[in-house]
């Protein structure tokens, strides 16, 4: 179930907020310009098909939420305990980071935690499948899947060039290990 956490940013262990109610996560999450939604989806896929096919299964959704949001492109990135890449990518995805346009993601399978660091606090959203979040330009954050990642994801861009971040510099994600 997903589920979303959110802690004072000086003190990791202190939970002043905890919900796996998509409604109560999706207004929490609003007040720092999070979206959050379950999307009820008739697509249904086993989870080892290819990229494109994923793609083109859920085109229609895609379709209408870049028309909605102005993104121009999507993929899907897929991490699996075999991958590896994936101990390396953890590490890159687990640093503090800001986009210069919004994150946007749609789990197709599997899970992770999104986890933003804003106004003081740390909100850690726990996402799996069916969960689509949008995370806004500039917010602070990390993406943490685990030490055996299991997860397929689609990814909407404004900016064709795909994922890139600018690194904060700052260790908080060492001090709220996902949970």
């Amino acid at each position: 179930m997903s589920r979303l956490t959110v802690y004072e940013d000086q003190a990791p262990g202190a939970v002043v907020f905890r919900s796996e109610d998509a409604g109560a996560m999706a207004a929490e999450l609003g007040k720092i310009g999070v979206d959050f939604a379950r999307w009820e989806s008739p697509v249904k896929l086993a989870g080892d098909e290819p990229a494109e096919e994923i793609l083109a299964a859920y085109r229609p959704y895609l379709d209408a939420l870049m028309g909605a949001t102005g993104a121009g492109s999507a993929d899907v990135v897929k991490m699996t305990p075999e991958n590896p890449a994936a101990a390396a990518l953890r590490e890159k995805f687990l640093r503090e980071h800001t986009h210069s346009e919004d994150e946007i993601r749609f789990f197709v399978q599997g899970s992770g935690h999104f986890v933003i660091h804003e106004n003081g606090r740390v909100y850690d959203a726990f996402c799996e499948q069916g969960d689509l979040l949008r995370v806004p330009a500039n917010a602070k954050h990390w993406f943490d899947a685990g030490v055996a990642p299991s997860f397929t994801a689609l990814r909407v861009f404004t900016d064709t060039s795909g994922w890139v971040a600018q690194f904060t510099g700052d260790d908080i994600s060492s001090r709220f290990p996902v949970t």
